[in-house]
């Protein structure tokens, strides 16, 4: 994906140590290859992921650290191969860039599943052994099946978080059914990913309850995102009186917290998703078998369904609420995040910042 070759055309913000702090740094991206295209970054969405391997949370950080895999941009050229891409089309690059293309998962198109393991946007290790670089950088090579087309219509700003807070929520909600508008839907935790949960929701015609321990999130979850209902989690009578009352829950909280008292809310054979990362998962089984419950995670999704959610918001003017920062404020925005003071998702403005 990158070399730290004679060329050092690509201008970045790495990550030199496990201090996480973000600073200027150039490096070369691989050679345009037959299958490739090359994407002259716009915008890149502030996701947790960048605080974990920029920090060496898991321990496998491979320092210099390039984060960023919210990617949105512009076409620059494509490979002699390319079939789905010209110059000058918007394009959007998520949280892989490759796979093996070859097992069931990838021929089912659900290519974050592959056997051998995708390869990360960035800080994973490529094919050719490179380590690949991510978004907060001036430009990048994907091959084509890993790029998604933004219609022109669709602000590139806008569309960075798809590529992965978007996909997260999304995918889980189409594997469970979750379009079935007049349904209900509980959403706890209303952060970056949280939020789109509950957009996407009501674009289903679900009935949305926000579930939150934070009662300042109430105005902004009913009037901003328009959320049916806002329940604080540590009112036992709120709570109380919820019981059974939901078909889905989405549990985008990445905090350690109960199970238990959100189980008990789901309906008869109800469904509860969890897509953030607490650091364990504790519930009576009683709660899961007496009512017929289901309990499941999800990462992000395939390219299919990844370009389908893309096209399901142009289509239904559905946009991330975003604050666009530029490049020189990517450490404070990090913080920022830690401190869950962002509503709801950072995105860098790469084309106007990173010079």
């Amino acid at each position: 994906m990158s070399a730290e070759g004679a060329n050092k055309d690509c201008l970045a913000w790495a990550a030199r140590d496990s201090s996480g702090v973000l600073s200027p740094y150039k490096f070369s991206r691989r050679d345009l290859g037959n299958d490739d295209v090359h994407i002259k970054i716009t915008h890149c969405g502030v996701c947790y992921a960048d605080v974990v391997w920029t920090r060496n949370k898991h321990g496998d950080s491979k320092y210099p650290v390039v984060p960023g895999h919210e990617i949105a941009g512009v076409v620059e050229k494509v490979g002699s191969s390319v079939q789905r891409f010209k110059v000058g089309d918007h394009v959007g690059v998520g949280t892989y860039v490759n796979s093996c293309r070859d097992c069931e998962y990838c021929n089912d198109r659900q290519e974050v599943h592959c056997v051998k393991g995708a390869v990360y946007t960035f800080n994973g290790v490529d094919v050719d052994g490179t380590i690949t670089k991510g978004g907060y950088s001036s430009y990048i090579v994907v091959h084509e099946r890993y790029c998604y087309v933004i219609p022109k219509n669709y602000p590139l700003a806008s569309a960075a978080p798809l590529l992965c807070a978007g996909i997260t929520v999304y995918s889980p909600m189409m594997r469970h059914k979750m379009n079935q508008p007049g349904k209900s839907l509980a959403v706890i935790g209303l952060g970056g990913l949280g939020h789109m949960a509950v957009k996407f929701g009501k674009a289903f015609g679900l009935n949305v309850t926000v579930i939150s321990t934070s009662v300042s999130k109430k105005e902004e979850a009913l009037s901003l995102l328009g959320a049916d209902k806002f329940v604080v989690s540590t009112d036992k009578e709120q709570m109380a009186a919820l019981a059974k009352s939901f078909d889905f829950i989405i549990d985008a909280a990445s905090g350690d917290h109960p199970f238990d008292p959100y189980m008990a809310l789901l309906k008869i054979s109800g469904a509860m998703v969890l897509v953030g990362f607490p650091s364990e998962v504790k519930f009576s089984p009683a709660n899961l078998i007496l009512g017929m419950r289901t309990i499941s995670g999800s990462v992000t999704g395939g390219t299919k369904e990844t370009q389908e959610m893309i096209d399901f918001c142009a289509a239904n003017g559905i946009h991330p609420s975003i604050e666009v920062v530029p490049i020189e404020y990517a450490n404070q925005a990090l913080e920022r995040m830690i401190n869950r003071d962002v509503k709801y998702r950072f995105v860098i403005d790469i084309q106007n910042s990173l010079k």
